[in-house]
């Protein structure tokens, strides 16, 4: 029972800074100011089972696929950290009491469920950041002979304790603002742009610092 709590408390401490789920509602609140409860709740739902299916992949054949397109994870890096610092930069500059769910999303199901994956889940949520780490923590968790050990028991428990709280946070991102304020949580909202921009760039630095590091 140790080596599952070793593996969840690894895992999970790992992740939740990264994904940030707290911080990353005012960012789904944002890009879903013009839906209805409901409806946000439905993309909630759906955020979560995307989050949690890209956390279990990245840590079981994430290594396979990027060595099967020849991708590096110092790419992945590169790249997805340029997508979230864009999108960082876009609601930053956002007009007040405008967001750029407004160009987004226009309520319509096909619209709703594309904007579900991307970018709501990918990479607003789980981007190249927490892939990156879930994959470098697979390499320490690999299944061993085919079987379910503790060890990977725990991490799949982590990344749905992730989930679930994720589903939370988004779920009553509405009410989060009710209890805050309109004008306090668009500061906030601010702010997480800025440290979203921020960890783009990192997220960029990191993965160009490893190129120039393997040359």
């Amino acid at each position: 029972m140790s080596a599952l709590l070793a593996s969840f408390l690894l895992v999970f401490g790992s992740l939740f800074p990264i994904v940030n789920p707290p911080g990353s509602a005012f960012m789904f609140l944002a890009h879903t100011r013009t839906l209805g409860h409901a409806q946000r709740a439905e993309l909630a739902v759906r955020v979560a089972v995307y989050a949690f299916l890209i956390v279990i992949g990245s840590l079981y054949v994430g290594t396979a696929i990027l060595g099967l397109f020849g991708v590096s994870i110092a790419a992945l890096r590169v790249g997805g950290g340029l997508v979230i610092a864009v999108a960082g930069w876009r609601l930053l500059n956002a007009k007040v009491g405008a967001t750029e769910g407004d160009v987004l999303l226009d309520n319509t199901p096909d619209s709703l469920r594309s904007a579900a994956f991307f970018p709501l889940t990918m990479p607003l949520t789980t981007g190249p950041g927490t892939i990156a780490v879930t994959i470098a923590l697979g390499t320490s968790h690999p299944l061993s002979g085919g079987g379910l050990s503790l060890a990977t028991l725990g991490a799949a428990l982590a990344a749905l304790a992730i989930s679930a709280l994720i589903y939370l946070c988004f779920r009553f991102a509405d009410r989060m603002e009710s209890l805050l304020g309109r004008a306090l949580t668009d500061a906030l909202m601010r702010l997480f742009a800025l440290l979203l921009l921020c960890i783009g760039v990192e997220i960029i630095w990191q993965g160009i610092s490893q190129m120039v590091r393997s040359l």
